[in-house]
């Protein structure tokens, strides 16, 4: 499948994209390319593969849900520009 420069240009005013005529040259090739990327994956046999609709497909292990303060507030606080006590001093935003 190709685009021809009057697709291109409905396209982009569907996306309301102001394009000139160079772009729309442009915007052709690189549309025509993505096009090109998806009939070849067309053309993978999936025959067989059961589609995912996530990530995982069991459960996740559960852990408890503990509050800490990590421990660590010399490492966390080591590159702040400034700190006070154990907080960053950052400047004043809001007069």
């Amino acid at each position: 499948m190709s685009l021809d420069p009057a697709t291109v240009r409905r396209i982009a005013a569907l996306a309301r994209l102001r394009v000139t005529e160079d772009e729309v040259v442009r915007l052709q090739g690189e549309l025509n390319g993505i096009l090109g990327w998806i009939e070849q994956l067309n053309e993978v046999n999936v025959d067989g593969i059961e589609a995912l609709a996530g990530a995982t497909l069991g459960a996740l292990p559960m852990r408890e849900d503990v509050v800490t303060d990590g421990g660590m507030v010399e490492e966390v606080l080591a590159n702040a520009p400034e700190r006070i006590g154990d907080f960053y001093a950052v400047p004043k935003v809001v007069e």
